[in-house]
């Protein structure tokens, strides 16, 4: 029985994955430029957002896993479950876990800059003359990602070498659970540095990004709708552009055969009117495409799920705005309670012992993981809440570099270069979401899940509690819980002692990280009673900038080609690209 259960758990993960990859290839199609579309960035995009995707939706199945080895009803371990079979699933879980966050920082570091650089050093010109090789091609790029290897090294490095947890005489550290955080393996210590690093430079951006993306998102499904049609829109264009042309042709037929040409009025007017036939035509053009014209049947299909689900937009936007409260208030109250009644406090960042304040989401979360997969789709349903509020809020806000804006992230407007910078973003959102879904949003379940322990004494020593009769004496597993049957019953999750081994040795990032959540929900709520008054509107306005913003990251997206100029500034000599192009030009 115990075997159909944990392979039915990771059959369920297994689908998850197959969803996630469906999930990340509909994000990169949508909103990938058509015109730029490269293979190997569409490739590494979906494979790294489903990593990160898979990484935080593991924490389910590890609840599930460790809570099957107990009775949440009675609070002891199920019959024939022997501490060798607690340890096994563990191994598996830390190993899965391990394989994942390492790939998550390698993807992050290496892989996604290594593409990045790749595609700038692609030259159409060259390679069709053949100048420009494959190897070339790699090479070059390869020359830009040795920084970044560089970086990892030392990051590795540094977490080798780094010293944890100075203090260790404050009565927490005395507690078993205190005492299996701290890390006296040196490899085991370098990852855990490397990603609480990771953790906290998501954080930084998740404070950002995410709280205006939870404001924005329900109140731009309330709000937000295009003030015209598509096809409306592109008949009253095709209308005016006639009218216009039609008054040019009488200007320039009225004025035939004048010696001085158009007196001064009408060449105003004429002006004018040149002037307003370049701005129908393009939004000509960008109308067309609203409705789907040069698309491929994917983005088609999805203009069309649109305009079919427009009218429950209002009630999806409604459920979203309840949702966002609910996080936020139950975000607040774990904040608030890790603030007041944390044992260690600063010492090992704000570590929670036991719930003290009542949490919501937290309550149904534990309740729900009593009948699996209730608990996964509810926690489904939640990342990708917060993994699409990172998308809005880079769509809302761009990429920037402090107040400069470098690239937009818009559907079927973004460039290869923005997609993988964001992918990069969304990779570091993704292992802050992580943080907080496990330390915020939901502490206890993200612990120990429905896990419970029988607080009854003993009749004979060595032998499990029996609550049977006295259910009163449940009690839910907690960190601080010194009761011998607890530590033979309770065992915490491994995603949850991971992120509590990073703030106990790493304090410092578990402070950051602690604060930050404070941060976040400011932030959402500056934004949240902003776009009250004030929510963009996806309007023909909107369609009229879009040429706009294609010629501000066609001047931006040349970051790769700045680095390369700067590395030639440095040697001294011209690339091999450039000098191909340069000799083309002279012989055209």
């Amino acid at each position: 029985m115990a075997l159909i259960q944990t392979t039915l758990i990771w059959v369920v993960y297994a689908v998850v994955i197959a969803l996630l990859v469906a999930t990340a290839s509909i994000f990169v199609v949508l909103y990938q430029a058509p015109r730029e579309r490269s293979a190997s960035v569409s490739v590494v995009c979906i494979f790294t957002l489903t990593a990160l995707l898979a990484t935080v939706l593991l924490l389910p199945v590890d609840i599930a896993l460790v809570s099957s080895t107990s009775s949440s009803k009675h609070g002891r371990r199920k019959d024939g479950v022997t501490q060798q079979n607690v340890d096994n699933i563990l191994y598996v879980l830390k190993i899965v876990y391990y394989s994942l966050y390492s790939l998550d920082a390698l993807l992050c570091l290496v892989v996604v800059p290594f593409t990045y650089f790749l595609y700038e050093e692609y030259d159409e010109v060259a390679t069709e003359e053949g100048t420009q090789t494959i190897g070339k091609r790699l090479l070059g790029a390869l020359k830009y990602t040795i920084a970044f290897i560089a970086l990892v090294v030392i990051l590795f490095l540094v977490g080798f070498f780094v010293p944890v947890a100075r203090d260790r005489h404050g009565g927490h550290y005395n507690l078993d659970y205190f005492k299996n955080l701290l890390t006296e393996n040196h490899g085991e210590r370098a990852l855990t540095f490397a990603l609480g690093l990771l953790i906290t430079i998501g954080t930084l951006i998740y404070v950002l990004y995410t709280a205006a993306g939870l404001a924005l998102m329900p109140i731009a499904c309330i709000k937000s709708a295009p003030t015209i049609s598509a096809p409306t829109l592109s008949a009253t264009v095709a209308s005016d552009l006639e009218r216009n042309r039609e008054r040019q042709r009488q200007l320039e037929g009225r004025n035939t055969g004048r010696a001085d040409g158009l007196p001064p009025k009408d060449r105003r007017e004429l002006d004018a009117l040149v002037r307003e036939e370049r701005t129908l035509i393009r939004r000509e053009r960008l109308a067309a495409e609203a409705s789907g014209e040069g698309h491929g049947w994917l983005m088609k299909t999805w203009l069309k799920m649109e305009a079919v689900f427009r009218p429950i937009k209002l009630i999806g936007g409604l459920v979203l705005l309840l949702v966002s409260i609910f996080v936020w208030v139950s975000m607040l109250l774990t904040g608030i309670d890790k603030a007041k009644n944390s044992i260690c406090k600063s010492h090992c960042g704000y570590v929670l012992g036991h719930i003290n304040i009542f949490n919501p989401m937290n309550w149904i979360l534990v309740k729900s993981s009593k009948i699996f997969p209730i608990d996964y789709v509810i926690f489904l349903l939640l990342v990708v809440f917060f993994f699409a509020s990172s998308v809005v809020g880079i769509a809302s806000l761009g990429i920037r570099f402090l107040w400069l804006k470098i690239f937009q992230i818009r559907k079927s407007h973004t460039s290869p270069q923005a997609l993988l910078m964001a992918t990069v973003m969304l990779t570091l959102i993704a292992l802050a979401i992580n943080y907080s879904l496990a330390m915020m949003v939901a502490p206890q379940y993200a612990h120990f899940g429905p896990q419970t322990f029988c607080d009854h004494p003993l009749r004979h020593p060595g032998e499990q509690p029996n609550c049977t009769d006295h259910p009163n004496h449940v009690r839910p597993c907690t960190e601080l819980t010194e009761n011998p049957a607890a530590k033979n019953v309770c065992t915490p999750s491994v995603a949850s002692t991971f992120l509590d081994r990073i703030t106990v040795n790493f304090s410092f990032f578990g402070i950051v990280d602690f604060w930050a959540q404070f941060v976040f929900l400011a932030v959402f709520l500056i934004i949240f009673i902003l776009s009250l008054f004030r929510t963009p509107k996806l309007d023909e306005f909107q369609l009229e900038q879009d040429a706009e913003e294609e010629e501000e990251e066609g001047l931006l997206a040349s970051t790769g080609r700045r680095f390369g100029a700067t590395w030639q500034d440095i040697t001294g000599r011209a690339s091999n690209r450039t000098a191909t192009t340069a000799e083309h030009d002279e012989e055209v």
